[in-house]
């Protein structure tokens, strides 16, 4: 039922790629097989934590060609998204006054179809903004994640309202597997699909992402299912 959803949906919109995970247990729940190119897809993660942004370092790793990210502030940490294979030769920053500002810069970038990606961070996505970044990467095929950063509550809770976005994910930091020995393990994250279109929602433990970009299942869920997803469509 979720597949002829999507076909319903997807009928009369130009067909693009799509970037599978190389997990089976997101690409099988995903409505096309994996994240879909040509579409805008909204992250977020919890308070002062760096989960998000490598969660969409990770996917940009996997694509070729240049990424135009548009932030808010200085505390992006190259480093870091360079451990996630997004290497900093490959990412142009550009720093908008605000969101209003970003979501210009977006749509713009999605206009140039030499690009891998664009990344925006915002507070706030307004619906009518989330439509014209949709339509703008479908145009084009590239992709747009935008990325939900927030300084108040009030902020907080707008991301539950609706969005053009094709899906919503909320990352958030979960305890690294105890080793054997002294030393920290593989950082861990919580991936919750909170929106798919045609789709449902889930959620995964997952080993973040190496320096190839890849994530990983659990290994405490490896050799058995997961949660079931919960029973409601996007």
């Amino acid at each position: 039922m979720r597949a002829r959803i999507a076909r319903i949906q997807q009928a009369g919109r130009p067909t693009h790629a799509v970037l599978p995970f190389g997990v089976p247990a997101l690409d099988l729940h995903l409505p096309q097989g994996g994240l879909a190119l040509g579409a805008v897809h909204q992250v977020t993660d919890t308070p002062q934590s760096a989960a998000a942004p490598l969660f969409i370092g990770g996917i940009l790793a996997r694509l070729e060609g240049s990424v135009l990210w548009c932030a808010r502030g200085r505390d992006l940490f190259a480093p870091a998204l360079a451990g996630v294979g997004l290497h900093p030769d490959r990412v142009i920053y550009a720093e908008p006054d605000d969101d209003p500002g970003v979501l210009l810069c977006l749509e713009e970038g999605l206009r140039q179809p030499g690009l891998a990606a664009v990344v925006g961070e915002v507070a706030r996505l307004p619906m009518t903004a989330s439509r014209r970044l949709q339509l703008a990467a479908e145009a084009s095929g590239v992709p747009a994640f935008i990325l939900r950063r927030w300084r108040l509550a009030a902020d907080a809770a707008e991301f539950a309202q609706p969005s053009a976005a094709v899906t919503s994910w909320r990352i958030a930091a979960a305890p690294s597997a105890p080793l054997p020995v002294q030393g920290i393990g593989r950082a861990r994250w919580r991936v919750e699909l909170v929106r798919s279109r045609g789709g449902a929602t889930a959620v995964w433990e997952m080993e973040a992402c190496d320096a190839e970009g890849r994530l990983a299942l659990s290994t405490d869920l490896a050799d058995r299912s997961v949660a079931a997803p919960a029973e409601r469509a996007a």
